[in-house]
């Protein structure tokens, strides 16, 4: 088990946060903003002392890739319909199990219910560790989860009770106005000073694009849309409102914010560095290689593996067979699955359920390997069509 980070950084709640934000003298912030910028800004090594934590990151991760959206959240409103199968396999992902995902924080309400024991984010695109670092310094800063959501949309926290449901929760967030911007500004150094303890090598251009994206989560609030470099969102991108609220298919609201228990859960994987960003290609020859060898140094087995529908992508670049050789050098518990996502484009249009644009799908992993040895998996279309549990 990774050793919790001791950072030598004051850590605040958020209701201090912001009441020490909004009683800022401006024409200080104004003096103390140019001091700042008159300054020569401090090299990355002077910057940042190695922690557990940074050192594991690099060690998983390899040089980043391309690929065309944002991904500050996710457009999968159908995400939390395979949440009962997770929690069906809790018991075991708490001894030893570990939970690899790809994408933004519908991982989170995965980890949420899932309960393992480590969890990997494992993207092809730098910029989604660079979002997971925001995520984590949020984490470790908010003690609710109306906090959090106060400190990602840039508002003052709301009188939310413990108790409050999601639906009420989005309410009292709605009601609040973004902060002036002399307060994000204050905000947003609060975040990269605790962004800069976790102990990763962030250039300055890097750190400029987590200011990017978490002034976007401010400017756009709960109505933010994810986005595809070029295009305009389209009309069935659910919102992060519409994720928020979104339920099982029993019924049940879901999401890691829909009740304080499941975020407490997120934040304290958080809080022992037991959630790990990296930055790899699935099919690559490095990344899940790396997984692979810590998995079995620290003895622990994979439980469930969300993909997405970046297999779509592998089976289009004639890749998948490397995925698989990589999914097949993984230790694995008994009954471990993949979830993917399946979306109109990709041949998934008869799977989903009315009024939604994706389909969640699982399938064991061990019938995953075992078929594609047996050349029943060799196009997209054949997954899609697989038995699924």
């Amino acid at each position: 088990m990774l050793r919790p980070i001791l950072r030598p950084v004051v850590r605040l709640t958020l209701a201090v946060v912001v009441a020490a934000v909004l009683s800022v003298d401006t024409a200080a912030l104004r003096r103390s903003t140019t001091a700042r910028a008159t300054q020569q800004p401090a090299s990355a090594s002077q910057r940042t002392t190695v922690t557990p934590f940074s050192e594991l990151v690099v060690r998983l991760s390899e040089p980043g890739g391309y690929f065309n959206t944002d991904n500050l959240i996710s457009n999968e409103r159908s995400y939390l319909h395979v949440i009962p199968e997770l929690r069906a396999l809790s018991a075991q992902a708490a001894k030893g199990g570990v939970y690899l995902g790809v994408g933004p924080d519908q991982n989170f309400s995965y980890i949420a219910h899932l309960r393992p024991s480590l969890a990997i984010l494992v993207d092809i695109r730098r910029d989604n560790l660079l979002l997971h670092l925001l995520f984590k310094a949020l984490f470790a800063e908010a003690a609710t989860r109306a906090e959090y959501l106060a400190l990602l949309t840039g508002r003052a926290p709301p009188a939310a009770h413990s108790a409050a449901s999601i639906a009420e929760l989005v309410r009292a967030m709605d009601a609040q106005a973004p902060l002036s911007e002399p307060h994000v500004r204050a905000l947003r150094q609060r975040v990269t000073q605790i962004i800069r303890g976790f102990g990763l090598l962030i250039s300055d251009q890097e750190h400029a694009t987590i200011d990017a994206f978490h002034r976007r989560f401010i400017a756009a609030g709960l109505s933010l849309q994810f986005n595809t470099t070029g295009r305009a969102p389209q009309p069935d991108y659910p919102t992060f409102r519409d994720l928020l609220l979104e339920a099982d298919l029993t019924g049940a609201a879901r999401s890691f914010l829909a009740s304080e228990r499941d975020f407490q859960f997120v934040k304290g994987m958080h809080a022992k560095d037991l959630i790990i960003p990296a930055t790899g290609d699935l099919a690559g020859p490095t990344a899940l290689s790396a997984v692979a060898r810590y998995m079995a140094e620290t003895r622990r087995q994979l439980t469930a593996f969300y993909t997405s529908n970046v297999e779509f992508y592998l089976f289009r670049d004639a890749s998948y067979s490397s995925f698989i050789a990589n999914l097949g050098a993984l230790p694995r518990q008994p009954g471990s699955l993949i979830i993917r996502s399946a979306f109109p484009a990709g041949g998934g249009s008869a799977l989903r359920q009315p009024g939604y644009n994706s389909a969640q799908l699982t399938q064991p992993i061990a019938d995953l390997l075992d078929g594609f040895s047996k050349g029943r998996y060799r196009r997209y279309d054949d997954l899609l069509a697989s038995p699924r549990r």
